[in-house]
């Protein structure tokens, strides 16, 4: 549902988003992207993972209404399904929109739900990217929880990013340290994910997520023992990332 002129094209919109706000609140840059006719309909993208709480709080303060887009995998840890039940009625969001892989596609390539084990990058494409570009058609933008401290190729990313030449990438928390999230979650009293404290500082679907230990990577306990880093979630000139660009939210 790209946006029609009078906007500039998406990457001027983007160096003129940046330099506004450059400096501000991951606040500011949220009630912005919601609320901008530049940016157009916005949604933001959850995992409700270990932090994402933090984005939502964030989010519940400027419209509790605000379009939620949760990608249920069918492969989730009990407790993540459980949790965003738990937060959804804690922050008051009237708007969490659950997506899932369309049953005909499973049925077809991953009947026996073990994809992940042989060809990972093709069941995240099936139970992950598929679903969100279905559901991304209907905005001109989306907030997502990606921070520079995560390393890879998040550590250049700016506030506002091109999502192809039609939507708008927003990341409030870009500039956030760990200890930032931490803090946010401690100082609202926000509910934590439980499996955080049992070594899970990065989750994502239960086969592909492992415990991490004291000195690791945030994210060494996902897809481990694979060169795959990134679920692919994201976009590259507006198209699903492949193996060897992946990123994840």
């Amino acid at each position: 549902m790209p946006l029609e002129q009078p906007f500039p094209t998406v990457d001027e919109r983007v160096f003129d988003l940046n330099k506004m706000f450059t400096g501000r609140e991951a606040q500011d840059v949220i009630e912005h992207a919601l609320n901008a006719p530049e940016i157009g309909r916005t949604a933001l993208v959850s995992s409700f993972g270990a932090d994402s709480v933090v984005l939502l709080h964030m989010v519940a303060q400027v419209n509790q209404a605000a379009p939620i887009l949760f990608i249920d995998t069918e492969m989730l840890f009990r407790e993540t399904l459980e949790y965003q039940i738990t937060v959804a009625d804690t922050l008051g969001l009237k708007n969490v929109q659950i997506l899932k892989p369309e049953r005909e596609d499973v049925f077809l390539r991953d009947n026996s739900n073990r994809l992940h084990a042989t060809k990972s990058t093709s069941c995240c494409a099936l139970r992950k990217a598929e679903p969100l570009v279905r559901a991304l058609e209907n905005y001109d933008g989306w907030i997502t929880g990606r921070k520079r401290f995560q390393g890879g190729k998040r550590t250049q990313i700016e506030f506002f990013e091109a999502d192809g030449d039609s939507r708008i990438k927003v990341n409030p928390l870009a500039f956030w340290a760990a200890e930032d999230m931490q803090t946010y979650i401690a100082r609202h009293r926000l509910p934590k994910h439980p499996l955080v404290a049992k070594g899970f500082p990065s989750l994502g679907c239960a086969p592909c997520t492992s415990r991490v230990i004291e000195g690791e990577p945030q994210r060494a306990g996902r897809w481990r023992g694979q060169q795959k880093t990134e679920c692919g979630i994201h976009f590259e000139n507006g198209r699903v990332a492949r193996a060897g660009s992946q990123e994840a939210l």
